[in-house]
């Protein structure tokens, strides 16, 4: 992402999470003209903190005079943030700049935008932070038909049709891999780092075509490193390919004979192309900070419209 400093900024993109923050100084042309980040995220931090991080990160990029626009996604608009933006439902396009909750600051030169989550009511689920990222990706494939898969500490699949979010659903598999590996009796035998493809690889494609796999399959990971000198590596890899297989089979109507885009371009999300790849899929990989970025330059544009 190129990044230049000589040029007034135009307006702030910010992606709060729960952990992190992260803050794009733009241009009026949409390129970035510097971007920060500090671990001071909705989990850290008291409601009344949200403004004074905002000042502090801007600096000396403040207009002398007039409000400068911050248009912001995450959990700052969740109820135990700045200031509550409320879930749009489903089925709905992903939230524009109309629904996003204006929030009131002590310092005239900022303007404050904050952009909703969606709700799905049957079954229940929630997002904040991803619908940013799913308008992204229509704003890069316009008429856009498929799945959005969004791999993370709760992976989200997103089945979107003409324009909209039909129906997504969410999947634990990341903050599960953490409690087992981490909180549980495979914590001895699993490892921290390292990688063996083959293992995860072999995991996932069985547990894919029979889910039973994971619970029988959990605790032969210490039983083999006790017996067989399994090795940290692979029973990091199986105990991932067993939980993604799952996570799969159980998300087989979302990816299943249809186009799938995934966002985020780490380890992660290569083990979910690749785990798809398994299954005969050639799913397009885009890249989590550009697409998230691309979502917040998609809803400021709708917000000069207006």
């Amino acid at each position: 992402m190129s990044q230049t400093s000589d040029q007034t900024t135009a307006w702030v993109a910010v992606d709060w999470g729960t952990t992190h923050m992260r803050l794009w100084r733009m241009a009026e042309d949409g390129a970035v003209l510097a971007c920060r980040s500090c671990a001071k995220g909705m989990g850290h931090i008291q409601p009344d903190a949200y403004e004074g991080i905002l000042l502090d990160m801007l600096a000396d990029h403040l207009p002398a005079s007039g409000p400068l626009d911050v248009v912001i996604c995450g959990m700052a608009g969740s109820r135990q943030g700045w200031a509550e933006a409320p879930y749009a439902p489903t089925p709905c396009a992903p939230p524009s700049m109309e629904h996003a909750t204006r929030v009131a600051t002590d310092d005239p030169r900022l303007r404050v935008h904050i952009l909703p989550g969606i709700k799905q009511m049957d079954p229940a689920d929630v997002m904040r932070g991803e619908e940013t990222q799913i308008r992204g990706v229509i704003a890069r494939r316009p008429g856009y038909d498929g799945v959005i898969c969004l791999p993370g500490t709760h992976t989200k699949w997103v089945r979107i049709q003409q324009g909209q979010i039909a129906a997504f659903a969410t999947f634990m598999s990341g903050e599960l891999f953490t409690v087992i590996g981490q909180h549980s009796v495979l914590r001895h035998s699993v490892g921290d780092t390292g990688w063996d493809a083959e293992a995860f690889r072999s995991a996932c494609r069985q547990a894919t075509d029979d889910p039973t796999v994971l619970m029988r399959s959990l605790f032969g990971l210490r039983a083999g490193s006790l017996l067989a000198d399994l090795s940290p590596e692979a029973a990091r890899a199986t105990l991932s390919g067993l939980l993604l297989g799952a996570e799969l089979a159980a998300a087989r109507t979302f990816w299943e004979g249809g186009d799938v885009t995934i966002v985020g371009e780490n380890t992660l999300s290569r083990a979910y192309a690749d785990a798809l790849a398994l299954q005969g899929q050639a799913p397009q990989v885009m890249d989590g900070e550009e697409t998230t970025l691309n979502g917040l330059r998609d809803a400021y544009a709708q917000l000069l419209e207006s």
